[in-house]
């Protein structure tokens, strides 16, 4: 039974950082196409995001997170392991970064989101840092 959750838990981890991947970089072409003053492609990102957010981003964390405490429920003794305790902060970090993610996309569809697409760019790099220190921690379990 361990197997199955952890491969569904590591099937929604890929969906939920695919996700974390596109959506900032959207928000980079939503930016872009705000200065040029494109509100057809803007229309386009709108609905992009939004669907991209609820229908895969979101519904994918809250799978990961339920599977990663049913994994941890059925190994408590990863719960005393210095690795673990930075990975699960990593994951909390990842929903504040999750959720930032909301509040840009609302500030992008309302037309209040002054932040270039520079800062989006660089934004979109967050995750990808994350993604590799938890593989490593989850791999390597160096501590």
């Amino acid at each position: 039974m361990y197997l199955w959750i952890k491969a569904f838990h590591l099937i929604a981890v890929v969906t939920w950082f695919a996700a974390m991947f596109y959506l900032p970089r959207l928000f980079v072409y939503h930016a872009m196409a705000r200065d040029k003053g494109d509100t057809q492609a803007i229309d386009y990102f709108k609905v992009m995001e939004r669907k991209l957010y609820r229908g895969i981003m979101t519904p994918s964390m809250v799978v990961v997170i339920l599977l990663g405490g049913w994994l941890l429920w059925l190994v408590p003794a990863h719960l005393s392991a210095g690795w673990m305790h930075v990975k699960l902060l990593l994951v909390v970090l990842l929903v504040v970064y999750h959720h930032l993610c909301l509040i840009y996309m609302k500030r992008l569809a309302a037309g209040s989101a002054r932040h270039s697409e520079v800062f989006f760019r660089w934004f979109n790099e967050a995750p990808v840092i994350a993604l590799i220190l938890i593989v490593v921690l989850a791999m390597v379990k160096p501590f």
